[in-house]
């Protein structure tokens, strides 16, 4: 019984990820600069208050482009 439970709340520990790490993007819809360059759509993470967790950091990597982050924050 107790390797059920803890196989139910693992599972829905990672569901629980999947789904917050899922909608952890904003899309940024297509746009012209003043000196009218097109700046094509893209995704951001969502902002918070961390440096972090952005898809730019130094340890992540954005899942949209699949490039590795670079910035040291």
């Amino acid at each position: 019984m107790r390797k059920l439970i803890a196989t139910l709340l693992i599972s829905l520990m990672i569901v629980t990820f999947s789904v917050a790490h899922a909608s952890a993007a904003t899309r940024v819809k297509g746009y012209t600069t003043k000196k009218g360059t097109y700046v094509q759509p893209y995704y951001r993470s969502n902002s918070n208050s961390s440096k972090a967790d952005n898809y730019s950091s130094k340890g992540s990597y954005n899942p949209y482009t699949g490039k590795k982050g670079y910035a040291k924050w």
